[in-house]
């Protein structure tokens, strides 16, 4: 396994070109002759029977055949590019399965060292001070924060007004589940002291009820959105490029988007603007009201509003992580005797969600971890339609929460449940080895044979920008049983 960074840079110098053909080589090419042809290769096929081929044939966007590097080759027209691959391996562009594609954000941003660090509110406040002391008043400052400053109610919005009262601040989780924001913040996006908490989020609040800066589920994300929107359009388009030629590189030729970032008008004009060289699907996902849903935030944004990019699918987040402790579950937590987590929504509203997907045949992606918020959901599918339709909607459950609930695998198997894991995120051997035994057997049970033949599932970096060898590279290293095998995970 020591090579696969390099076969990652192959697979930029090989595939990658024939799934982002620019359209003028589209144009040239004859109507038969495929338009790029790659002989004395590798080619490996996804094919059981055949699994590897020496010359692959591309027309357009499609593969139209593989096999020996004679038999290829005399597929070329006039107008084919033929290329000799020398021996190098060569493999389908990678698909993101979860992704949360970003334009960038205003202002300047403090590191604080990352999960590594967990840095302490002390310490947070300290580098926030130092760099308000260098920008000038109004400058956006922003940080990740990690587990324990999140939690430590001495950092909240009092403390962030004395270290700075003249820049808006907004501290994200390094996890994208909570944030904190200081007056200067709150001012900017409109949010107001005596602000309603909306649908599927919340504000904490102070024994006077006034909002003391931490923000969480879509009480944050409804913030961030509104933060990133001080951006120019011209900047996001740019970071758009950047992120999008990161992804070739990394031989990543589609990204399945799962929003946060852009309200729809924003993404429709900054994708249109970008004309990106990768397939990009946009999963629809509202920001909910203190009364509604929101699901007609996205009408009238188009299937198909610019080249490579589709809009289809709706993705909700129902509860949290186990970093902020929300997720909801049947047993209580570990560090909280009696603390079961949240739901992030009443359950008439998950209900609704289900149901107007149904109405539309649209695919739902379900950010649902919990083992508790899982028996849920599976019981209103039950409720709202019969296994035949779900199996025919695909139903995603993100972060493969599902695998913590095996008592609900005969229940989720005949619905078609699809299972999304995160295989960046997955953790190298030194780290993997100081996790609880808990946690190890959970990772180690998305692994089974079991779970491979029952789920249909899906890899998503979840926004995370390395390598999927390197998590390939990491999995395949994993200390817990059942060890998973290179043939699974490809």
């Amino acid at each position: 396994m020591g090579n696969l960074t390099s076969q990652a840079r192959r697979v930029a110098l090989g595939v990658v070109y024939g799934a982002a053909l620019s359209s003028a080589a589209r144009a040239q090419s004859s109507p038969q002759a495929p338009s790029l042809v790659l002989v004395g290769g590798k080619i490996f096929t996804s094919d059981t029977t055949r699994p590897w081929a020496e010359a692959v044939a591309i027309r357009g966007e499609r593969i139209v055949a593989v096999g020996t590097t004679a038999g290829v080759r005399r597929l070329a027209g006039p107008r084919t590019r033929v290329t000799d691959l020398g021996g190098r391996v060569v493999v389908a562009g990678f698909n993101d399965a979860h992704d949360h594609i970003a334009g960038g954000t205003p202002g300047t941003s403090v590191d604080t060292g990352g999960a590594v660090t967990d840095a302490s509110a002390t310490q947070v406040l300290d580098s926030l001070r130092a760099v308000a002391s260098r920008v000038l008043p109004g400058t956006w400052i922003q940080a990740e924060i990690w587990t324990r400053a999140l939690d430590d109610t001495a950092l909240r919005r009092p403390a962030l007004d004395r270290v700075a009262p003249s820049h808006p601040i907004v501290l994200y989780s390094g996890w994208g589940h909570g944030m904190i924001v200081n007056t200067a913040a709150m001012r900017a996006v409109h949010l107001r002291d005596d602000e309603p908490d909306p649908m599927g989020g919340w504000y904490e609040r102070d024994g006077q009820g006034r909002l003391t800066g931490r923000l969480d589920e879509y009480a944050g994300w409804s913030v961030r959105r509104k933060h990133r929107a001080f951006l120019p359009e011209s900047l996001m388009v740019e970071n758009l490029r950047q992120f999008a030629r990161r992804e070739l590189e990394l031989g990543i030729t589609t990204v399945q988007d799962m929003g946060l970032n852009f309200d729809p008008a924003t993404q429709l004009r900054v994708l249109r603007a970008a004309r990106l060289p990768l397939r990009v699907h946009v999963y629809k996902h509202s920001m909910p009201t203190t009364s509604s849903l929101n699901i007609a935030e996205w009408d009238g944004i188009p299937e198909e509003p610019a080249p490579m990019v589709l809009v289809r699918g709706r993705k909700w987040i129902l509860d949290g992580t186990p970093l902020d402790g929300l997720t909801l579950t049947r047993r209580p937590q570990d560090d909280r005797p009696r603390w079961h987590g949240r739901f992030d929504f009443p359950v008439d509203s998950v209900r609704r969600m289900l149901a107007d997907a149904v109405d539309k045949r649209e695919q739902l992606a379900l950010h649902v971890i919990g083992d508790s918020a899982v028996a849920i959901v599976i019981r209103l599918m039950d409720a709202v339609a019969p296994d035949s339709v779900w199996r025919a909607l695909r139903v995603r459950f993100e972060h493969a929460g599902i695998l913590g609930t095996p008592d609900l695998w005969a229940q989720a198997v005949p619905k078609g449940v699809m299972i999304v894991g995160n295989l960046q995120l997955m953790p190298p051997p030194e780290v993997a080895r100081m996790l609880p035994k808990g946690v190890l057997d959970a990772i180690a049970a998305g692994f089974s044979s079991e779970v491979a033949a029952r789920f249909r599932m899906g890899l998503g970096s979840d926004g995370v920008s390395r390598s999927p060898f390197a998590g390939l590279r990491n999995a395949l290293s994993f200390p817990g049983e059942p060890h998973p095998s290179r043939e699974m995970l490809v």
